[in-house]
């Protein structure tokens, strides 16, 4: 684990595949048809949970436990978009046995269009 700073920023990328969509809506019973039905250029749009599984993904990288999530939905997803994922450690504060933060997350399609946009609160135990 490394401690978070200030000014810091993770990012992760990712491609979402229709089978990636698929294997989500079974296991969140989301199977929408939008979800599971491709469009005429054979794409599928992505849960907006899944989307948010990024945001997730770098969090547990670094052993975070969020308090609280408050995620925006700008604009769907599809298969085979490329997406950029970046959070940005806005405030830290440390603690005898953690540290508290708040980040901002941000996720762009490969176009630089803002698709998911999150506020994190959370902390990082010292002894994970």
């Amino acid at each position: 684990m490394n401690p978070p700073v200030e000014g810091e920023t993770r990012t992760f990328e990712r491609t979402f595949t229709v089978a990636d969509v698929k294997q989500f809506a079974e296991l969140s019973g989301d199977a929408q048809p939008r979800h599971i039905d491709a469009n005429e250029d054979g794409r599928v749009m992505v849960q907006g949970l899944l989307t948010a599984t990024m945001p997730t993904k770098l969090g547990g990288d670094n052993e975070v436990l969020a308090r609280t999530m408050e995620i925006e939905f700008i604009r769907p997803v599809y298969t085979g978009e490329h997406i950029t994922c970046r959070s940005t450690y806005d405030t830290v504060g440390e603690r005898d046995d953690r540290y508290e933060f708040t980040s901002a997350v941000d996720c762009e399609n490969e176009g630089g269009e803002t698709v998911l946009r999150a506020t994190i609160e959370g902390l990082i135990w010292k002894d994970a």
